[in-house]
């Protein structure tokens, strides 16, 4: 066996689908690992309170949330990246003029605006009518008829200033994308959003600075623990820094174009079992 790694795993389209099913590969490959003496961890957009538990129950050494606003070793909060609180009010007031829907993330919260379950909820009806595999030994990791999404959106509260790391936009204009950026550069860092099909109408911002791949240099030094040893998996814009940062940064098969360009290894698809590939090669199980 090779000396002990640390893994960071995307979660949205590397270890679940955009159907949210999860091939029993990967679940192993978490598992073996950690059997092994190696560390893996979460390194996701989500909020921490947006990770499924049937997911948390795989078992983790530790959580990057919110896209690198929040970091847990075990089941303590070790990294808070938050916005100053008249940044967040300047960000939320953009997108109240103009009329976006959008959420706020903080560490076990989200902060949604009143037509975001509704969205969501469409989107996630268009990815099912999408969806043409019908493999018997994919695992679904929610209920369709209970979906924990729509769980989180419907409690509608008072916007909250405090504690915020991140937030996320979603609009019918397709060129929201760019007007977020012209309005909120260069302190905040803005990319395009992790819901492929909508494009430039969707996005998701947080502090300039703040992402996956410096909360993962951040993270490694409370572990003490070089960056040449972490393998970093992902396969969207959000993963970019993470795949840098890493010793070995691996784009999905499934990955975009540009995560593919800067990323070391490529493996292949979320259901073609991807990351157990990756461990294998790189003798983590």
């Amino acid at each position: 066996m090779t000396s002990s790694r640390i893994a960071f795993l995307d979660v949205d389209g590397t270890m679940i689908d955009g159907g949210e099913r999860i091939v029993p590969s990967t679940i192993d490959a978490v598992r073996t690992a950690r059997e092994h003496g190696h560390l893996v961890y979460l390194c996701t957009g989500r909020s921490s309170s947006e990770i499924y538990p049937v997911i948390r129950d795989i078992g983790f050494d530790g959580i990057i949330s919110a896209g690198g606003g929040f970091a847990e070793i075990g089941d303590e909060l070790v990294i808070s990246r938050t916005m100053p609180e008249a940044d967040a009010a300047r960000m939320i007031a953009f997108y109240e003029d103009s009329g976006y829907d959008f959420y706020l993330q903080a560490y076990d919260r989200v902060y949604p605006t009143p037509g975001m379950r509704d969205r969501i909820a469409r989107y996630l009806a268009e990815d099912l009518a999408r969806r043409g595999d019908t493999r018997s030994d994919l695992l679904t990791v929610v209920s369709e008829s209970n979906h924990p999404v729509l769980q989180t959106f419907e409690t509608v509260q008072p916007l909250n200033l405090t504690g915020i790391a991140k937030s996320l936009f979603l609009a019918d204009d397709m060129e929201a994308f760019d007007r977020v950026k012209a309005a909120l550069q260069p302190k905040f860092h803005v990319i395009t959003g992790t819901i492929p099909h909508m494009g430039r109408g969707s996005g998701e911002v947080t502090l300039q600075g703040v992402n996956k791949g410096s909360t993962v240099l951040q993270l490694l030094d409370r572990l003490g623990l070089d960056a040449a040893s972490a393998i970093g998996i992902g396969d969207g814009g959000n993963d970019i820094e993470m795949l840098m940062v890493c010793g070995v940064g691996i784009a999905m098969g499934n990955a975009d174009e540009s995560v593919k360009a800067v990323a070391d290894e490529v493996t292949t698809g979320v259901l073609d079992d991807g990351v157990w590939n990756a461990f294998r090669k790189h003798g983590l199980v």
